[in-house]
């Protein structure tokens, strides 16, 4: 085919178009090329000026480090930051404006929280050797720091490394504050690390003087008083205004160690503290040596009170249910309310006795060095709450802050739910012997097996393989075709456990982990408590409450348990509960809790102890009370080989003798009346408890309860119509008070304390 002479230019023209645009990117990439080299070549010069040799080299690459460390620790810092800021409110200044009084079941005043409305002094009327007491004993550099004393912090970390204990404090009164206002008391690196960031936010958010003065008004200074007020007027029986200077001295060596140096408690300790505070006066420069002679020669004299004690944690876990009612909208606008709780002060006080003398006489032996309690009625009314060993050396409260691993009181979780899948019933044979879910393996706490024992045997003699086999059973309830293995089922299982758990009242995580049936997740003592009373009370799920009545101001009830509360609601059926209590209660009666029986009616409950012994336990129950009682150390160290069968049941066996006595026995649920004693129960009182034994009050029956309830109903709406005619004279009705009705009570024919 002939070449055509349009196709043949058409050609000629792209190639030298071609060769055209080759030539352009080329030069343009040598002309990039040269122009780079050039203007580095000049960079080079340029830079070639600064260059600098020996020491100075070394100082600017010092500095170029420490730049980049500087930018790598200022992110972390604001990382670290946003956690402690979300803390704060716009609102935080109010955060805690409630002033609340309260009164235990009987009406008497327990204690109050809050801010005392009609008791805060001004600033300007505190005097000023109270506050130069403070200064020179808690914050000498108060006026001189930003919220963190640096300086102080070494100081303090030089002294105490030195005599090799804590000798000195570091903290701030501004981190103090800011402890008290937003974080709890948990002695975590977390907490301090957000006490620090906060401590500086509240320097740029307040001037110091009112600082000082919400440290002064908040900070716990042992006896239930929060402040310098209320401390003056519980020791002293005066207002701060009136307080001399041996007096101001005592309540500023409260500070550091509320209850080792309380007045009532321990005077000798308290004007030696006191003595203490004084010499530091006069270190700092408030005083001369022969200003502060005469409070040395006439220290200060505390009203007897012969050792009062106060609800503390208690009161602490009321004041937050209130703020949460306050906070939901179900309290109106009154910031000033009297609240009538579910405690009842002598079972406190034999509860907190009781765990005092346990861990004085027994603590040292088994390396135990904490503990706590809770006693709930089964359907959520809390009668007694124990958090710690001390409420003045740490207000952080064990019974419903601190995560432990519950150990085998876990297992009647396990138990419940396989009884409710229909195989199992307490005559059921299972068996023990070796089990493995991939790598894991339990073993029984003696290391042996039992072989072929009925289920309540083995829920009896607490044996781990069972609880892992049954979470098995439980997953094939619900077989999937295609995961029918071993391993799968059991975390089917596992997934129904946590839910029956959940439902009855545990609400921490719970991981699902292989170890979970015999107790490898972490709870708390009151969600064990309150987990339990289903169990008490028949298969309902009835939370925990402090709160019974709320009144406001004006005596007016806003808020009534039984009225506005959450009503208990059934979760497992009534014949489930009948059989899983026969089983606890052999747990009692023949298995591992045999301190805890009782003389007169018929005791259920689980012991539990985690691996290393960090954790010992014993929840109990009968018709009438569910109390859970836990040892340890809040370090996590191991105990010495301390069992939930030795320590935990026997306190529990000691506070629920008393807390039973005089009380009509309560069958449980499904269960008939014991007819005669059970025999003598291991572990005595101990003397503490025998003497509070012998004072203790009747209880109330339901129909004296409920005549007074309609006596306080007709007082409170007399009163209303008296301050309808005259708002002035008008007395306030106060809630839950003693000034009942004698000839209302004469007409029903009850007496003043029922049995």
């Amino acid at each position: 085919m002939l070449d055509r002479p349009w196709l043949s230019r058409l050609r000629q023209r792209i190639e030298r178009t071609s060769l055209e645009v080759d030539a352009r990117v080329d030069s343009a990439l040598f002309w990039i090329a040269v122009q780079a080299q050039d203007r580095y070549a000049a960079y080079s010069a340029f830079l070639s000026r600064f260059r600098i040799r020996g020491w100075r080299r070394l100082l600017d690459e010092l500095a170029c480090e420490t730049l980049t460390i500087g930018v790598v620790l200022g992110i972390g810092a604001l990382a670290l930051a946003v956690p402690a800021f979300r803390e704060t409110s716009e609102d935080w200044l109010k955060k805690t404006d409630l002033a609340v009084t309260f009164l235990d079941r009987y009406g008497r005043e327990a204690g109050r929280r809050g801010i005392n409305h009609d008791d805060s002094v001004p600033f300007e009327e505190l005097p000023p050797h109270l506050i130069h007491a403070v200064l020179a004993t808690e914050d000498r550099r108060f006026f001189d720091h930003l919220g963190v004393d640096i300086i102080g912090t070494l100081r303090a970390l030089t002294v105490n490394a030195r005599e090799n204990t804590v000798v000195q404090g570091g903290s701030s009164i501004t981190q103090q504050l800011a402890k008290n206002l937003f974080l709890s008391s948990k002695r975590t690196l977390e907490r301090k690390i957000k006490e620090a960031y906060l401590a500086v936010w509240l320097e740029f958010r307040l001037p110091k003087q009112e600082i000082l003065h919400l440290y002064l008004d908040r900070a716990y200074l042992g006896g239930g008083a929060f402040g310098v007020e209320a401390a003056a007027k519980f020791y002293f029986g005066k207002s701060v205004r009136d307080l001399s200077l041996a007096e101001s001295a005592m309540i500023a060596g409260l500070f550091k160690a509320p209850t080792k140096f309380a007045p009532h408690i321990n005077l000798p300790a308290a004007r030696a503290r006191a003595a203490i505070v004084l010499s530091n006066m006069v270190e700092a420069g408030y005083l001369t040596q022969g200003q502060i002679y005469a409070a040395l020669r006439n220290p200060a004299k505390a009203i007897e009170r012969s050792r009062e004690s106060s609800p503390d944690w208690y009161l602490d876990y009321a004041y937050d249910e209130v703020k949460r009612l306050a906070d939901a909208g179900k309290l109106g606008d009154d910031r000033v309310l009297t609240v009538r709780t579910a405690l009842d002060t002598d079972l406190q006080r034999v509860a907190d006795a009781a765990i005092e003398d346990q861990l004085r006489q027994h603590g040292p032996s088994y390396k135990a060095d904490q503990s706590a309690m809770v006693v709930v009625e089964p359907l959520g009314a809390l009668r007694a709450m124990v958090g710690g060993r001390d409420y003045g050396a740490s207000q952080f409260n064990r019974a419903t802050d601190a995560l432990r691993q519950p150990g085998s009181s876990f297992k009647p979780f396990v138990y419940v739910t396989a009884l409710m899948t229909g195989k199992f019933k307490p005559s059921t044979i299972v068996v023990d012997s070796p089990i493995c879910l991939g790598n894991w393996c339990p073993r029984n706490y003696k290391g042996t097996f039992a072989g072929r024992v009925p289920l309540e045997t083995a829920l009896a003699r607490s044996l781990n393989t069972v609880a892992v086999r049954l979470s098995v059973e439980i997953g094939k309830a619900d077989s999937v075709p295609g995961h029918n293995n071993m391993f799968e089922a059991a975390k089917r299982g596992r997934a129904k456990i946590v839910a029956t758990a959940r439902a009855m009242g545990l609400t921490t995580p719970l991981i699902d982990t292989v170890s979970l049936p015999i107790g490898a997740g972490e709870v708390t003592v009151l969600d064990m408590a309150s987990a339990y009373c289903t169990f008490a009370n028949g298969g309902l799920r009835a939370p925990a409450y402090a709160a019974v009545e709320i009144a406001n101001s004006r005596g007016e009830v806003i808020y009534r348990q039984d009225r506005d509360g959450s009503a208990p609601h059934r979760i497992i059926e009534e014949d489930t509960i009948a059989t899983m209590d026969s089983m606890l209660v052999k747990v009692v009666e023949a298995g591992t809790g045999g301190r805890a029986r009782l003389d007169d009616r018929e005791v259920g409950g689980k012991t539990g102890t985690t691996n290393g012994y960090k954790d010992a336990w014993f929840i109990g129950f009968t018709g009438n009370y569910v109390a859970a009682v836990w040892f340890g150390n809040d370090d996590d160290s191991p105990m010495q080989k301390m069992t939930g069968g030795s320590l935990p049941a026997s306190t529990w066996h000691e506070v629920m003798a008393y807390a039973h006595r005089g009380l009509d026995p309560r069958p449980l649920p499904g269960r008939p009346m014991l007819a005669a004693a059970q025999g003598t129960p291991a572990g005595a009182p101990s003397p503490a408890a025998e003497t509070a034994t012998a004072q203790r009050p009747g209880g109330l029956s339901a129909r004296a309860v409920e005549v007074l309830r309609e006596i306080e109903a007709a007082m409170a709406e007399r009163a209303s119509k008296e301050r309808r005619q005259d708002p002035g004279e008008a007395d306030a009705a106060v809630l839950g008070g003693d000034k009942g009705d004698a000839a209302a009570r004469a007409r029903h024919n009850v007496p003043e304390h029922g049995g």
